[in-house]
């Protein structure tokens, strides 16, 4: 019995890694737009991928957004991700979740987008992502194009 469990357990240990399930941090900035002007933007996520199987991953993430317009402040995001590996080191997503709001009498807003991230080197990946902000009675709808550079742990 003992001839079977050990290396049982050696090939476990050594796959693991294999899984991949990974946290990561990143930074980013771009650009947001709403109502025929646009401000730039940047911020932080920390976030956590599974995997679903070899091919798929969902995630999810907390990110801190400033808008560089002068009275707005850090809105916080908590979203989900879902996506493809679509080849080495590529990754393509969509996310949506819910965003809080960026000034004093703003109301946060639900969001909707999409992403690819590339691996560089070892942990290091750049992304580029779209997401759009829906209209509320408050806030008029928005969009964002944010590119990021992060690392994978």
């Amino acid at each position: 019995m003992k001839k079977f469990i050990l290396p049982v357990l050696a090939s476990l240990a050594l796959a693991t890694p294999a899984l991949a399930n990974e946290g990561r941090i990143e930074a980013r900035g771009g650009v947001i737009w709403s109502s025929g002007s646009s401000q730039d933007t940047w911020g932080i996520a920390a976030g956590y991928d599974f995997d679903l199987g070899s091919s798929a991953f969902a995630g999810v993430e907390v990110s801190g957004d400033k808008i560089g317009n002068s009275g707005t402040k850090v809105a916080w995001g908590f979203n989900t991700r879902l996506g493809l590996k679509a080849g080495e080191g590529t990754r393509i997503f969509g996310a949506g979740g819910y965003t809080t709001e960026a000034c004093t009498g703003c109301d946060g807003q639900w969001d909707l987008g999409a992403g690819v991230e590339q691996k560089v080197s070892g942990p290091v990946y750049v992304k580029a992502e779209y997401r759009h902000f829906f209209e509320n009675s408050i806030v008029a709808g928005g969009d964002a194009l944010v590119a990021g550079v992060g690392v994978r742990f």
